[in-house]
């Protein structure tokens, strides 16, 4: 399965309805989870190694992925007027879509639904991520070029 056979694949699955998809072979594994309400689409790599746990059927706690949170974050987070923008895949983060080209937005800057605000590459594909909603960028959360995971907060918009 190639780049562009995925890519067919994640938007089939997102036009389509279906919540759930999952892909085995022996070279790959692609899980595609959608959710009716925010249209959102999600893939993901395996991991390179799976840890086997000795005759406990219970998870590990220390493999468990840790929620993204900083002191600076958990603060505006609890203001509840602004809506957070999440990273739907894990990647590295890039503010403009060349290093030659402008940022696609600034704090401060009026934005609408559908416009794109950021590219995050995962596998060498570069996605554009797009608001869903129209507003004032409050803050960008994440610095250029940064490793980024799923659901990280991204942008913090001010919809009034």
């Amino acid at each position: 399965m190639n780049i562009k056979d995925i890519q067919q694949l994640i938007k089939f699955v997102a036009k389509s309805g279906v919540s759930e998809v999952k892909i085995e072979s022996e070279e790959l594994k692609i899980a595609i989870k959608t959710s009716q309400n925010s249209k959102k689409v999600v893939y993901s790599n395996p991991p390179s190694f799976i840890p086997v746990q000795p005759e406990t059927e219970e998870p590990v706690e220390s493999l468990k992925p840790k929620p993204f949170e900083t002191n600076e974050t958990k603060s505006n987070f609890e203001n509840n007027d602004y809506i957070t923008i999440k990273s739907p895949i894990i990647g590295t983060f890039y503010r403009k879509p060349a290093p030659d080209k402008p940022n696609f937005i600034e704090s401060g800057d009026t934005i609408s639904e559908g416009d794109v605000l950021c590219v995050v590459e995962a596998m060498k594909l570069f996605n554009e991520i797009e608001s869903e909603f129209s507003g004032k960028i409050v803050k960008i959360l994440v610095e250029d070029a940064s490793p980024v995971e799923f659901d990280q907060p991204l942008f913090l918009i001010d919809p009034s």
